[in-house]
Order: C-alpha cells, then sequence, then structure tokens
C-alpha cells in the first residue's frame, strides 16, 4: 500500500554574513524563490537588511544573527560563532549553505562542529593577486584549514576553480555554477542617445567607482551623467571627488530598489573593480540589453564573451575608460549591437533554471547517504540569539 507520507524536503540552511543588498544576497534571494517547493528554507544572516524580509517572502524561517558582520576581530568571531551554533541547533537543518567569506568560514566550522554537511558558495576568492595584502593572507590561510570541512564547493566561474585547484580539497568536490538570473521584462534602448551611465555596486573595495569618476570627467560626454547606484563605506569621499571633477554630472542613487527600472533608463553599463567573481550586476546589465563597459577580469570575461557584447578595459587607468566611455558615446550602433549581443548571450547563458538546477543537484550530492533528521519545526519570522 503506498505510502501517504508527503516525499522529505530536506532543510537547508543559507547562511550569509550581510543582510544587505548586494550581489552574493541576490543570488541567495534568488535561490530561496527558485527551489522553495523542494526545501524547507533557513535564512541566517547578520545585519538587519532586506534580504530578511526578502526571505520571508519567500517563504524561509529567518533568524538575524546580531554579532555576526565582517569585523576582523577574532574574540568577534569566536562570540559570533557561539551565537550561529546556538541557532543551528533550533533549525536543525539537513545542510547549510554557506555564502560570503566571513559566514563560509563559521559556518564550516560549525557544521564540523555539529556533524553536518557544509555547501559552500565563493562569489569571489579573496586571495586574488589585486587583493591587499594583509586579505590575501588571511583568506588563503582561512581557506586552505577550512578545505576540508567542505562538502562541495561551488565557484561562481571557471577563473574560481581555477584558483580552489590549490586548495586541500579534492576536484570531486569542487563544482563550477555560473550565476544566473530570472528574466524581466524590461529592456534598455542603448541606440537612443547617451544621457546616461550606470554603475550598480556597493561602494568600498574592491569596486573603484573612484577610477570611474575621473574617467567620466576625462571623457567626451556631452549632455550625459555618471549615475551610482548603492551605498557603502566610501560615499562621502566619492562624492566629494565627483563635486571636484565633475560638478553636476554625477549623481549618486544610494540602495536601489527596482534595479531593471534604473537600467532600462541608461544607454550603458559600467563596473570598475579590482577583483571580481561573477558579478550579478553585469549579468542584470546583460539582461536589459544594455552595452557593458567593465575591467578586464577573469569572471567579467567569462561573461561578456571575451569583449563580444562589451568593452573590456584592462588595468586602472583612467585614460583607457575615458577613451572606452567616449567610444560608446559616439558610436550608438555599437551601443546597439553590444546591447542585442550582451541580452542573447544572457538568455543563452545566464538564466535562473539552470543555475538553481545544477545547485538542486549539488544538495542531493552532499545528502547522499545521511539520513533524514528528527527534527523540530523550524519557528517562523525573524529573531536574534
Amino acid at each position: 500500500m503506498p505510502s501517504s507520507q508527503p516525499p522529505h524536503r530536506p532543510r537547508i540552511a543559507f547562511l550569509i554574513t550581510n543582510s544587505e543588498i548586494g550581489g552574493a544576497q541576490s543570488h541567495v534571494a534568488d535561490l530561496l524563490q527558485a527551489l522553495r517547493d523542494r526545501i524547507e528554507p533557513v535564512l541566517l544572516a547578520g545585519g538587519d537588511g532586506p534580504l530578511l524580509a526578502t526571505a520571508q517572502a519567500a517563504g524561509a524561517t529567518t533568524v538575524r544573527l546580531p554579532l555576526l558582520d565582517n569585523a576582523l576581530s577574532p574574540l568577534r568571531a569566536l562570540a559570533a560563532l557561539r551565537q550561529l551554533l546556538q541557532a543551528l541547533r533550533a533549525a536543525a537543518p539537513d545542510l547549510i549553505h554557506a555564502h560570503s567569506a566571513k559566514a563560509g568560514a563559521l559556518g564550516r566550522l560549525a557544521g564540523w562542529l555539529l556533524g553536518i554537511p557544509v555547501v559552500y558558495t565563493v562569489h569571489g576568492f579573496a586571495f586574488k593577486a589585486a587583493a591587499p595584502a594583509r586579505q590575501r593572507l588571511a583568506s588563503r590561510v582561512a581557506e586552505w584549514v577550512l578545505a576540508p570541512f567542505t562538502a562541495r564547493l561551488i565557484c561562481v566561474a571557471q577563473a574560481e576553480r581555477e584558483l580552489a585547484a590549490t586548495l586541500p580539497i579534492s576536484a570531486e568536490r569542487v563544482s563550477v555554477i555560473r550565476n544566473g538570473i530570472a528574466d524581466c521584462d524590461t529592456r534598455a534602448t542603448p541606440g537612443a542617445p547617451l544621457r546616461r551611465v550606470v554603475m550598480v555596486a556597493r561602494q568600498a573595495a574592491p569596486k573603484r567607482a573612484d577610477l570611474l569618476i575621473r574617467a567620466f570627467a576625462r571623457a567626451a560626454l556631452p549632455d550625459c551623467e555618471l549615475l551610482l547606484a548603492g551605498e557603502g563605506p566610501q560615499m562621502a569621499a566619492l562624492r566629494g571627488l565627483a563635486d571636484s571633477l565633475a560638478p553636476g554630472r554625477v549623481r549618486f542613487a544610494g540602495a536601489v530598489g527596482d534595479v531593471p527600472i534604473l537600467l532600462a533608463s541608461a544607454q550603458a553599463f559600467a563596473l570598475a573593480s579590482d577583483h571580481e567573481g561573477f558579478p550579478l550586476s553585469v549579468l542584470e546589465a546583460m539582461r536589459a540589453g544594455l552595452p557593458v563597459i567593465a575591467s578586464d577580469l577573469p569572471g567579467i570575461r567569462e561573461q561578456l564573451d571575451d569583449g563580444a557584447c562589451g568593452l573590456l578595459v584592462a588595468g586602472n587607468d583612467e585614460h583607457a575608460w575615458a577613451a572606452a566611455l567616449t567610444r560608446l558615446a559616439g558610436d550608438a550602433a555599437l551601443r546597439e549591437t553590444l546591447g542585442q549581443a550582451a541580452r542573447t548571450r544572457w538568455a543563452r547563458e545566464f538564466g535562473l533554471g539552470p543555475m538553481a538546477e545544477a545547485t538542486w543537484a549539488i544538495y542531493q550530492q552532499a545528502l547522499a547517504g545521511r539520513p533524514s533528521a528528527s527534527r523540530p519545526a523550524a519557528s517562523t519570522g525573524a529573531g536574534g540569539q
């Protein structure tokens, strides 16, 4: 006689350092939405940002971890680990899926201590050559020590997998799942006269909004504004730089709730950065059909098909950036061609469905042979531990 019991849905604890607006946060929100019918999701996050409400709307239980942040203090990290262990014992997940560096480190330690497998998505290793020396060393040591505690490591770009090959983790436990985003109906018109260039990014390292401001001030862009969307600790300094070099021509939009509408109002997108993984902001611009000017970094090169659907600028030379901006401004046909190529490549390569399916397959592999836990129901709503 067939069982009347519903099929077991694994309880997945999504762990991220901060619940603010950002690429990793958008990635988690997309996974929660795409997999909501297959899993029992629990979000554990530091801060008090919009990801908590987004996760609740997707049916997830949310737990705010007040002590989880990006501070480098070992004592605070130890306190955050204790708080995380308490939250995980209460949630009783089958699997932890950690995102961002500090959550990835604490999550793997907690998983080892509690006997819970951990999947870690690295959105960009922090030991790249362009990162500050102290950060490179700390990241390299942490990733080396914690690699054996990682049930599965997900890299968002092939270049990240090459870095993972230098860590003590077998190749069989490392996968590349390139970021993907859901479609929307909003499109840009890049062939229209160039009136707005947009950069969507947190105003903090490794992003280089300062470089873009300098290049924009130098470029021949009549009747065009640079709009910077996002917040961060560098905002005051960037405002001062903009007022000095391009008064009245740079606008700071702060946190933007509807990025597709913003992108549709522009004729070009730019992202200057010292290092990246596989930035969602570039995918959002490609989805909108915008031509992209971006730093020539491995993950971005992979997104833009080696420059077939965007302009790649090597290094941090503001003259080279200004030349790229001027070239795009003076050629409406090029903007249209690059925008169409970007949209086509996004539709073929970077939709949400393939990313979600590949992630679900990783969950199944990580959980294979693990018995379903007899566990309490997780409480709903947000709370601190």
